[in-house]
């Protein structure tokens, strides 16, 4: 299991979410938590470390801390 981290602007982001989408992008976090590799996709050079979460509204960009064993939530943008 990873840890979850927010970047504070990211926090406020996703505390202005609508409800259905917090609660979407909230399961998807812990699926995150749980496998990040399994459960993100790829983020531009696919370097293996920064990551996309994209939901029906929310698309997150994270990093995954394998050696710490931690995801940080860099972004957060819904659409929809």
């Amino acid at each position: 299991m990873y840890r979850l981290k927010y970047d504070p602007a990211a926090e406020a982001a996703y505390d202005a979410l609508p409800a259905d989408a917090g609660r979407q992008f909230t399961l998807a976090l812990a699926d995150v938590c749980r496998d990040p590799f399994g459960h993100s996709i790829p983020y531009d050079d696919n370097d293996g470390v920064v990551r996309m979460v994209v939901t029906d509204q929310v698309f997150a960009v994270v990093l995954v801390g394998d050696a710490l064993r931690t995801v940080t939530v860099l972004q957060i943008s819904s659409f929809g």
